[in-house]
């Protein structure tokens, strides 16, 4: 059974709002006013939903009353491959209808930018990070996405103790959303010489794209010094005082860019990076506090949480939210990992429509 309360209220609020978006004095409040057409857009294809669905149950309706009148066998033949076939599009129209009143996030349209950190394992831990980073770069690839640094710090092996990207495209964030926590290696190093198989981690973030309008922040509330460049190893990159540190004094946020040779550019890329921290921190705290509320079994609240195994010696990739496995870790690594984020969006709807 549809809501129906639930359906006549929403189809009352896209009355009220089609009065909200034709105010004036709305259009000059940025954020409401995107908020409202978001939400007008939403209704409207919830209330377009419900109109089919009605159309066809009506329909119905008509086909039925149609049989009991009909004699002649034929007809009748016809009349119920009209019914099979009109039970059918009722179950898809109520489908998609059910699918359209699960609430959305407005944070997954945007864009995101992704930190991969090396955790334990030294040097290990950053060449995992850097096997990583090539996998996101690769699918990336596959889904049509834009990738471009924001900050990376190498190490003499060619690991990343850092790198920071952002992915843009169409609904990133939904989409790489699940791929926060801990990531952990079991493998052979290259610089174990005793071949045994050694356990590392690497921790992804993955923050929606923050615009000026999500979060506020105050000049007075940033501290932002200037250095000069250097690479791994403690070499000079450039001659230039063009690296830039904005330090968040509220929270003590640090961010660090110096990939550009330009001063103005290294500030935005880390005032771009610094918005998506706060929103992501914003996020974490309300996704928490529904946690507490409920055992969730994908939840991106708890960074800290392992959230997947690669395991070398059996070919072997473990998600732990979904207990879903493969033993194909080379495809995996190459970027073919859209099954397992597919399998973390359904459970995370499930998660949603049970809610």
């Amino acid at each position: 059974m549809l809501p129906l309360e639930k359906l006549q209220s929403l189809e009352n609020e896209l009355n009220e709002m089609q009065e909200q978006i034709s105010d004036p004095a709305l259009i000059n409040d940025t954020k409401k006013y995107r908020d409202c057409l978001r939400r007008f857009k939403e209704l409207k294809e919830i209330d377009s939903a419900w109109k089919h669905y009605r159309k066809l149950e009506k329909h119905m309706e008509e086909v039925k009353e149609l049989e009991k009148s009909e004699n002649d066998p034929e007809m009748l033949n016809l009349i119920k491959d009209e019914e099979n076939s009109l039970q059918n599009q009722l179950e898809q129209a109520e489908l998609k209808l059910r699918d359209l009143l699960i609430p959305s996030d407005p944070n997954d349209s945007k864009n995101a930018i992704v930190e991969i950190r090396a955790g334990t394992g030294g040097e290990e831990a950053a060449l995992f990070a850097a096997d990583l980073f090539r996998m996101y770069s690769h699918y990336a690839e596959m889904k049509g996405w834009k990738l471009e640094v924001i900050s990376m710090n190498e190490t003499e092996l060619g690991g990343y103790k850092e790198v920071v990207f952002q992915l843009s495209g169409k609904d990133v964030y939904s989409y790489m959303r699940f791929e926060s926590g801990v990531h952990r290696v079991q493998r052979i190093p290259v610089t174990e010489s005793s071949g045994r198989i050694h356990t590392s981690a690497v921790t992804v973030a993955v923050l929606p794209e923050a615009e000026d309008i999500d979060i506020d922040i105050q000049d007075s509330d940033l501290r932002i010094d200037v250095y000069r460049s250097t690479g791994h190893g403690g070499q000079s990159v450039n001659t230039t005082d063009s690296a830039v540190r904005i330090t968040h004094l509220p929270t003590g946020i640090v961010v660090t860019c110096q990939d550009e040779k330009s001063q103005i550019k290294n500030k935005a890329k880390a005032l771009k990076v610094l918005r998506s921290r706060l929103l992501d921190a914003e996020i974490s705290r309300q996704e928490q506090e529904i946690a507490r509320a409920r055992k969730a079994q994908v939840s991106t609240g708890d960074r800290s949480a392992k959230i997947r195994t690669y395991n070398f010696p059996q070919s072997r990739v473990t998600d732990h939210r979904i207990n879903l496995t493969s033993y194909n870790l080379d495809s995996f690594l190459a970027g073919n990992i859209e099954e397992f984020i597919q399998a973390l969006r359904i459970a995370w709807r499930n998660e949603k429509v049970n809610t």
